[in-house]
């Protein structure tokens, strides 16, 4: 049977182990968005192998892994009837932010002393998680030496190259017999434990990581005090949440998506230096700040957890752009995309230390400013990111290209992301035969953003910058760009809206789901966007769990494309407030309910993404084979329905 990963994250940590708790030393995973194997904090492997053995033997599950805050494992020998297991190991492993834990109880199964010679093998490797891609990728990395220390009570790992220093610590209690060279880099570390008749000997181990430029980590001294404090953040973080009484699925479905977002936050700065907590985007690969990912995570969680919009919108603000980067994408006012934390984008190897490829974190920074203002009546950070948002604003009349182009325009970049609307794989904005469009590029969903963007920073400056002449300004704006959509993007012989408009000003005419985010955003006449709701609840578009990016029947579509056929709950949760804003609440409970029945077959979490296949032709939703298993956007796409539906 093939080994599966299991995630255990806690902020900005996480650990993928296989079935019976090991790291196994594999270089990564079998794509874009595997799980590479081991310990990762702020984007460095800090554990790379981690492989138990008894009597010399890797012992086989009994019992393995299943998914949960902690791993919990039972482990026997390899043997056949005729020889029952000598002893049963119970192995039990956690993680905090910057910390693992690993307990292990050997128990003995016969009746008479015996010694079983226990080892753990381990090594830190400190790869960046950039290498681990399946894109075939190398950085030269000139100068880096990695050494090793043998401790009283373990091993430490230790990487510098020039000024970036690392380090991996493995304590152990009791302290190992002793720390064996293996050959290869890690160390094996030992213990002979003598064992009374049916008798039991435990071992405890812990490891803590020191990313560069970060204190050393509190590490607990057990798995099950490291799940108990996940559990007390987990519990406080959902308390207080209006579950709906009358659909249980959904309150659990809310229940588990708030669980995952307490756990699911990474420190950040703000403006003035002050430490936060913001939504990371998800697991494996994006336990970051992702703009995009961390403005509509707060904007589906604002009306139960205000807090997340309060850290996410000074923590963009404070990496707000002030200048042009070229390989950064950086322009003056914009939003970042994408904040990393590891050595390649230390040494500007890769460009995502600060990366800006986004054309829509802008405007929904504003419009989150707008919505937590409205939602929480709180002035004062309006006041506080004024400057932000005025350049925010700056930045989408000028170098976004409303004022030139009519529209927000991104371009290719080379270095970086080809798209950079929420559709951001290679192809995904196309026609309807799978072609994709040349030179610069206007996304529709991203013009909704605009023009809502517009209007609640307007209201921002009448009410509570006290600017009339501005807010003047940007309703004016918002109303000029919403005729100028309807007149550029409306293909009217087949009533709906284009999903771009190419650099000529052409349809890239492919039938797509984020016509559904121009609902969420308003920016559609009462009857263009009662037949834009309507068409996505048409089997094409609908596959019973939820609408796909791209309907079904076009050349573009394949169930098992990223963006070109996929289901994804958090553009389904957008689609759902669209169609509820547009009073289409029939619809809006028939997509609702989708998401809610893919959520209840996969013990009420909601992935990143599904496959597009349709619920009339397979009974339980297809899994998206790399999909993001805790995801932030998906995590907070029960109270966005919850907001949009109610308990119906």
């Amino acid at each position: 049977m093939t080994d599966r990963q299991h995630l255990l994250v806690h902020g900005g940590t996480f650990v993928a182990v296989g079935d019976g708790g090991d790291i196994s030393g594999v270089r990564g995973g079998g794509g874009s968005h595997s799980a590479p194997d081991g310990m990762f904090v702020r984007d460095a492997r800090h554990l790379s192998r981690w492989q138990l053995t008894v009597d010399g033997a890797v012992p086989e599950a009994l019992s393995p892994v299943t998914d949960g805050d902690s791993a919990r494992c039972v482990l026997v020998p390899r043997g056949g009837r005729q020889e029952p297991p000598a002893h049963t190991l119970f192995r039990e492993q956690a993680v905090t932010d910057g910390s693992f834990v690993e307990s292990l109880r050997i128990t003995s199964n016969r009746p008479v002393p015996t010694t079983v010679r226990v080892a753990v093998t381990a090594d830190a490797d400190f790869t960046d998680q950039f290498e681990l891609r399946s894109d075939h990728r190398t950085y030269a990395k000139t100068g880096a030496v990695r050494s090793r220390q043998v401790l009283d009570d373990g091993v430490e790992f230790r990487y510098q190259r020039g000024e970036w220093r690392s380090c991996t610590t493995v304590t152990c209690e009791p302290a190992p017999d002793g720390v064996e060279e293996t050959g290869t880099g890690a160390r094996r570390l030992v213990w002979a434990l003598d064992l009374e008749p049916h008798g039991s000997a435990e071992l405890a181990l812990r490891v803590a990581a020191r990313p560069h430029g970060m204190p050393a980590p509190q590490v607990p001294p057990t798995p099950a005090a490291a799940n108990a404090r996940l559990l007390a953040l987990e519990g406080e973080f959902a308390e207080g949440v209006p579950f709906p009484s009358g659909w249980p699925e959904l309150a659990a479905a809310c229940a588990r998506g708030l669980a995952d977002l307490a756990v699911l936050q990474v420190p950040a700065t703000g403006p003035d230096g002050e430490e936060l907590r913001v939504p990371a985007a998800g697991v494996p690969w994006f336990l970051t700040l992702l703009g995009r990912d961390a403005l509509l995570t707060s904007l589906f969680a604002l009306p139960y957890r205000p807090q997340l919009a309060a850290a996410t919108l000074p923590a963009l603000a404070a990496a707000q752009a002030t200048e042009v980067g070229v390989g950064t994408v950086a322009q003056p006012g914009k939003i970042v995309h994408e904040v990393r934390h590891g050595e390649l984008a230390h040494f500007g190897q890769v460009p995502y230390g600060r990366y800006y490829g986004s054309v829509d974190a802008t405007p929904l920074f504003l419009v989150l400013l707008g919505a937590y203002v409205e939602q929480t009546g709180d002035t004062a950070l309006a006041h506080r990111l004024e400057p932000n948002a005025r350049a925010a604003i700056g930045w989408m009349l000028d170098h976004g290209g409303l004022t030139s182009r009519g529209y927000l325009v991104y371009r290719a970049d080379e270095g970086g992301l080809a798209n950079q609307n929420w559709k951001d794989s290679p192809g995904a904005i196309c026609s309807g035969d799978g072609s994709r469009p040349t030179g610069p590029v206007m996304a529709a969903g991203a013009q909704g953003y605009a023009y809502d963007a517009l209007r609640r920073t307007a209201q921002l400056a009448r009410t509570v910058w006290d600017d009339e002449v501005y807010a003047a300004l940007l309703e004016q704006a918002a109303g000029d760009l919403r005729d100028r959509f309807q007149r550029d993007f409306w293909m009217a012989d087949r009533a709906f809206p284009a999903l771009a408009l190419d650099g000529d000003g052409n349809h890239v005419d492919a039938l797509a789901s984020d016509a559904g985010h121009l609902l969420w955003s308003g920016l559609l006449d009462k009857e263009y966007g009662e037949l834009v709701g309507r068409r996505l609840l048409e089997p094409d578009f609908f596959s019973g769990w939820g609408v796909r990016t791209v309907a079904s029947g076009q050349p573009a579509y394949h169930p098992l494309s990223y963006h070109r056929g996929s289901v994804w709950p958090h553009d389904n949760a957008l689609i759902t407030l669209g169609l509820a804003r547009y009073g289409l609440h029939d619809e809006a409970r028939a997509v609702a309910h989708g998401l809610v029945d893919a959520a209840t077959v996969a013990g009420y979490r909601l992935p990143e993404v599904l496959a597009g296949y349709g619920r009339g032709t397979h009974a339980e939703p297809v899994p998206y084979p790399h999909a993001c298993v805790r995801e932030s956007r998906s995590a907070a796409a029960p109270l966005a329905l919850l907001t949009a539906v109610g308990g119906a």
